[in-house]
């Protein structure tokens, strides 16, 4: 992988670990009151018929959180057009309504809507490179986000993109997938209504600064819009002033459309914090019972920000009553290498030896090699492909990985992981279980900076988070480069 690539990546990983670390049982220094209501997402199987809202993690028809849905009879919309399955791709955050049979890992979409959540030119990134401004709205990327294939890294300002993901509680977009749009495209942004001129007839959204005087209202109670109000608008340019001039405007109702009972699953990140058992999840309601089960943490983990899965039912007033709480653990490992074996059976692929990674529910899927499959999944990995991997030590100090995402590439002689050291033996260096060889190797600090090998391996401890780059020989990894990363 080319260096600028690759420290853009090693970038991305300490973003995620931030963000996810956001939680713990207080305000997190957002405050509550003025968190703009995003989109919701739930993520997920249906039970009977119901709603699951998610990222996508493959195909063949569409799958979510490891639910197979048949799309044959569906009707699918892409940005308020009528749409088709090859217009949905691997990251994007789905709305789908339908029904699962009995075996929960079957089922049928009535309805399928996606719809960005900001597409426009990039007009800012941060020094780092892992966030930018789109049409006003802050992007955070992480280790987990996806990129379009015919996507140039790193990006660069001006580059007209669309992205989907969720929103953190300050209203920023934690992107899920980010895909390079044609120059010229329609301009489109979601949020809240902000400092109303209603006689000069603009808004804010964000720091965007929208001119409707020449748009098409939709849908807005009273028929005129109102501070506050979440809308999503529509526009080819700006004005002299910079402002957006849009075309059309929509009011969107935000909430969940669920009846009392119905069945939901919602994946997000926390916008609203009262207490273990009463807080929202991308702008919708959740309470938890006695009866909640927790997974991938305690109730005491959550907290502003931290990202969950929610499953639960509708009560009568709208609110989720959760069965079961998963926190989301972002990627903090990253595998590049050749698949040594593979069993379809137990949905796992062995690299560097004897390096188990397992594949689950909510792993993401995609082919970028030459095959190009869009139907792609572990029962389609052979002996020798080259896998990209990234995802978490689960169980921890079990040196097993549970994948969040795979990803098939062409061949490369290259390959490097990134993962948190559990021994140190110079020159040997050992992350999960996999011995690394340093002798010849560059040596840099989480800056960037060039270290000698005294200065890396006076520094190195267990438990420090390291990336190495070189060649596997059959035993060990041959590095020839081994840097220092954050992991905070």
């Amino acid at each position: 992988m080319k260096r600028q690539q690759r420290q853009a990546l090693a970038t991305l990983f300490a973003t995620a670990i931030t963000v996810t670390g956001c939680g713990g049982g207080g305000g997190g220094g957002s405050d509550p009151a003025v968190v703009p209501p995003p989109e919701p997402p739930p993520i997920g199987g249906i039970e009977g018929t119901g709603l699951a809202v998610g990222v996508i993690s493959g195909f063949g028809s569409v799958i979510v959180n490891g639910v197979r849905y048949e799309t044959s009879d569906a009707t699918i919309t892409v940005d308020d057009n009528p749409g088709s399955e090859s217009d949905l791709a691997v990251g994007q955050v789905i709305v789908l309504k339908g029904s699962i049979d009995d075996s929960g890992t079957t089922g049928t979409a009535d309805t399928i809507d996606f719809d960005a959540e900001v597409e426009g030119p990039i007009a800012s990134i941060a020094a780092d490179g892992t966030s930018f401004v789109v049409l006003g709205q802050s992007v955070l990327t992480d280790a987990d986000t996806v990129y379009e294939d015919s996507l140039v890294l790193p990006l660069q300002v001006g580059d007209e993109i669309e992205i989907s993901g969720f929103r953190l509680a300050d209203g920023t977009i934690l992107a899920t997938r980010v895909e390079l749009q044609s120059q010229g495209s329609e301009l489109e942004v979601k949020g809240n209504v902000a400092n109303l001129n209603a006689a000069g007839l603009t808004f804010e959204v964000g720091t965007l600064t929208v001119d409707y005087s020449a748009a098409t209202l939709e849908d807005f109670p009273g028929g005129d819009i109102g501070e506050g109000d979440w809308v999503e608008v529509h526009g080819t340019g700006f004005n002299a002033q910079n402002q957006l001039e849009a075309t059309r405007i929509e009011f969107e109702d935000n909430s969940i459309d669920g009846d009392d009972g119905d069945h939901v699953e919602i994946e997000g990140l926390i916008t609203r914090f009262a207490s273990t058992t009463d807080f929202d999840v991308s702008g919708q309601a959740v309470v938890t019972t006695a009866g909640t089960e927790f997974e991938g943490g305690a109730a005491g983990d959550l907290g502003i920000d931290v990202k969950v899965e929610v499953e639960g039912e509708f009560n009568a007033a709208g609110t989720i009553v959760a069965d079961k709480v998963e926190i989301k653990k972002a990627s903090s490992v990253r595998i590049e290498a050749t698949v040594d074996v593979v069993d379809t059976m137990a949905g796992t692929v062995t690299v560097f030896g004897d390096l188990l990674i397992k594949t689950g529910p909510g792993t993401q899927f995609e082919d970028s090699s030459d095959l190009d499959l869009a139907r792609f999944s572990v029962s389609d990995i052979n002996v020798g492909d080259f896998l990209e991997i990234r995802g978490v030590e689960d169980p921890a100090n079990s040196v097993e990985v549970l994948a969040n995402r795979i990803e098939r590439d062409d061949p490369d002689p290259d390959s490097g992981m990134r993962g948190i050291v559990t021994s140190v033996n110079r020159p040997v260096i050992v992350v999960l279980g996999v011995e690394i060889d340093t002798n010849g190797a560059q040596f840099r600090d989480e800056n960037d900076q060039v270290l000698t090998a005294d200065q890396f391996f006076d520094r190195l401890n267990a438990g420090d988070t390291i990336q190495a780059d070189g060649t596997w020989n059959g035993t060990s990894l041959v590095a020839d480069e081994v840097e220092f990363e954050s992991d905070d």
